[in-house]
């Protein structure tokens, strides 16, 4: 439950779960690409996170973690699906315990959005693939079965257990931006006509009864949270309407706190693009107005995250009470002491732009936005400082070639 009373701004702990953050600010999940071939965690993540843990924020939401091994979403992500990594598990989250800085891990399955070639299978709620240019660079998936989609809960839950053992306050479930639990809630990706699809009570399934699982595996005392779009943004995908169903349903089961985003690979609107109106310029979060609508719904801890730039906003978002917590992302991708300048009162000192490569495919989608950032998450773990002046069309030649790889790798051991 958020204790949101008058006069909150970023400087004030909040308890959640029994865990209580030094300050509202949360860096959010973010695609850091460190891990080893075989999904294992490297030393390159400790010193990323003690960068930000010195930087001050309150909590930190690791990016994308896989419960699959044969499902992931890139090269070089890290996948919790055993207990095979522990010793580097247990090192990371203890990182955060002695900065006094919480950490979650984002537990996520790709489904349809990952690149062809990189996993052996790529599985959704049904066998529809995408449309447009993005059809070239991923496979129409084959339609989950039954046995399948309970063989994945089982398997959130399983990561969801080894995370606390190894120490992490908490887990978020990743239901947005076109991932695996987003394609169950869409009706567009979603076209199944068992108890898994169809009526929106029926797409919620999956994301419910992870979280059942999640919860049942860890208990009370640990953190579970999920990330959720306040839509789509594409014809046929989930309404704002949809959207708030899932939230109420979630809330009502016990969910710690939602985290607020929106869009997919697809139609990103969590990069900005598409949102940006005057209204959402001048109050800089994209999703704050249906943070709103939300918050007058459902009483657990609420974040947003996207647009946030100014100390002002962030606090007034705060007192206004549509959000408990600030999520700030590529921000701290160049900036990794942010959360301390604006615990000062100083701003983000770089204002995120567009990354523009000038290819159509890679600027229309988004794709920079995530690899861009990833080699300054490179930078970081390796002592060296970010460089916001990066060639955005060498990333994303050095990010097509590590994907061509990644695929023959796997073409090789699969041969």
């Amino acid at each position: 439950m958020p204790n949101n009373k008058h006069h909150i701004d970023i400087s004030q702990p909040i308890t959640i779960a029994g865990f209580t953050l030094k300050n509202r600010i949360v860096k959010a999940a973010m695609s850091e690409n460190l891990a080893a071939n075989n999904g294992n965690v490297t030393k390159a993540y400790f010193s990323l996170y003690e960068t930000w843990a010195k930087g001050g924020v309150g909590a930190v939401i690791t990016g994308n973690v896989m419960v699959d091994r044969r499902a992931k979403n890139e090269p070089n992500v890290v996948v919790v699906e055993d207990e095979s990594d522990m010793p580097a598990l247990t090192a990371w989250a203890q990182i955060g315990k002695q900065y006094n800085m919480l950490q979650i891990v984002q537990l996520s399955h790709p489904g349809k959005q990952a690149p062809k070639g990189l996993n052996a299978l790529t599985v959704a709620p049904s066998a529809i693939g995408f449309s447009g240019t993005l059809a070239s660079f991923f496979a129409i998936p084959q339609a989950l079965s039954e046995a399948e989609i309970l063989d994945l809960i089982d398997r959130f839950a399983k990561s969801a257990a080894i995370c606390k053992a190894a120490g992490f306050a908490g887990v978020q479930l990743h239901g947005a931006h076109g991932y695996l639990i987003s394609q169950f809630l869409s009706p567009q990706h979603n076209q199944r006509t068992d108890q898994w699809g169809g009526s929106l009570v029926n797409r919620m399934r999956f994301a419910l009864e992870i979280y059942q699982a999640v919860r049942a595996a860890t208990g009370p005392d640990f953190i579970v949270g999920i990330k959720l779009n306040s839509a789509d943004f594409q014809k046929g995908g989930m309404s704002e309407t949809e959207a708030l169903s899932v939230f109420k349903a979630l809330d009502a089961v016990g969910i710690d706190f939602i985290e607020i985003s929106g869009g997919t690979y697809e139609a990103p609107a969590m990069t900005g693009i598409g949102v940006q109106k005057e209204s959402t310029q001048r109050r800089e979060a994209y999703f704050l107005q249906f943070a709103e609508l939300a918050r007058s719904q459902v009483k657990t801890v609420l974040m947003v995250t996207g647009g946030f730039r100014s100390r002002d906003a962030m606090d007034n978002a705060l007192a206004s009470g549509a959000c408990d917590l600030v999520g700030i992302a590529r921000p701290f991708a160049v900036e990794p002491d942010a959360a301390n300048s604006l615990l000062l009162g100083k701003n983000v000192k770089y204002a995120v732009q567009p990354i523009k490569t000038g290819i159509s495919l890679f600027d229309k989608t988004g794709m920079m936005e995530v690899v861009w950032y990833a080699q300054q998450f490179k930078a970081i773990a390796n002592g060296k400082p970010p460089n916001p002046q990066l060639s955005p069309l060498k990333v994303a030649a050095k990010y097509v070639l590590g994907n061509l790889s990644a695929a023959l790798r796997g073409k090789r051991v699969r041969a």
